[in-house]
């Protein structure tokens, strides 16, 4: 099972105990899609925009958003995706620690497809991975 059989996704989290949870909830999901990790919103953008001497990742169908990191964090990098006109129409589900009403409505105004809070435990971080898998496989994409 996987989220789309060509779905490339992107994960963009500075938390390096965080990023490793989610490849193996990814891993004991059964989900095999490949997944890019971005730092930062600075990194993502360069990735997605192929900027920096980096390789342009081909347009995800999912970007999984950390909002506190350094440098450019989720909600900076949500602005930025909104008004570039080739990135725009990402499908972004953020996923963070933040439990701030704030947070919430600032990336809801930003047409985020979900707002989920990070797990605390393992086993919660692959209930997350199941719920949007069984999502983004029922998701007919242009």
């Amino acid at each position: 099972m996987s989220l789309h059989h060509s779905t490339l996704g992107l994960l963009v989290d500075d938390d390096e105990v965080d990023v490793q949870g989610l490849k193996r909830a990814f891993k004991k999901s059964k989900i095999g899609n490949p997944i890019t990790v971005a730092r930062d919103g600075i990194e993502a953008l360069e990735i997605l925009r192929g900027e920096n001497g980096r390789e342009r990742l081909p347009k995800p169908h999912l970007v999984l958003l950390d909002l506190n990191m350094p440098r450019m964090n989720g909600i900076e990098l949500l602005r930025e995706i909104r008004k570039d006109p080739e990135l725009h129409s990402l499908p972004v589900v953020v996923l963070t620690t933040s439990d701030d009403e704030r947070d919430k409505v600032d990336a809801f105004d930003l047409n985020v497809a979900g707002y989920l809070l990070k797990p605390v435990t393992f086993p919660k971080f692959v209930d997350i991975l199941d719920v949007l898998n069984r999502y983004w496989t029922l998701v007919e994409w242009p």
